[in-house]
């Protein structure tokens, strides 16, 4: 079963590079995806079929923590929210958690971590169901 994550990001090279991380290493499938915190509060708001948000911090107009908290709030049973950040500092991170995101991630270092808990979201049977697991 692939995972639909809309992902918020405003640098087109690092947007492209990780859809096709994701679709390829994680089962993973851009639904959508916004470059500005107005871009993304629109779309979220006409779209609920999503799976995963991917939010970066830094957008190019307005905060990613906005879209982190509206999002948090607004979200279904389910649906995960994450922070995909340069700057996942340890008070970046509590901030997050503090808006209601469920993960962070350090582009530059915790893209595998990143994958990993893409794939543990996707299949969430595996995690649990040791026949599952080993098959």
């Amino acid at each position: 079963m692939k995972f639909r994550a809309y992902i918020v990001e405003d640098s087109p090279t690092i947007r492209h590079n990780l859809i096709e991380t994701l679709e390829e290493l994680a089962l993973v499938e851009a639904v959508g995806t916004a470059e500005t915190e107005h871009e993304s509060r629109r779309w979220l708001a006409q779209n609920e079929v999503w799976d995963l948000a991917i939010v970066d911090l830094f957008l190019r107009e307005g905060s990613g923590l906005n879209v982190v908290e509206e999002v948090a709030r607004k979200r279904r049973p389910g649906q995960r929210v994450i922070v995909l950040s340069n700057h996942a500092t340890r008070d970046v991170r509590w901030r997050c958690a503090q808006l209601g995101a469920d993960a962070v991630f350090d582009k530059s270092t915790e893209i595998e971590a990143l994958v990993d808990y893409c794939r543990r979201q996707a299949t969430p049977a595996r995690a649990t169901d040791p026949v599952a697991a080993a098959a």
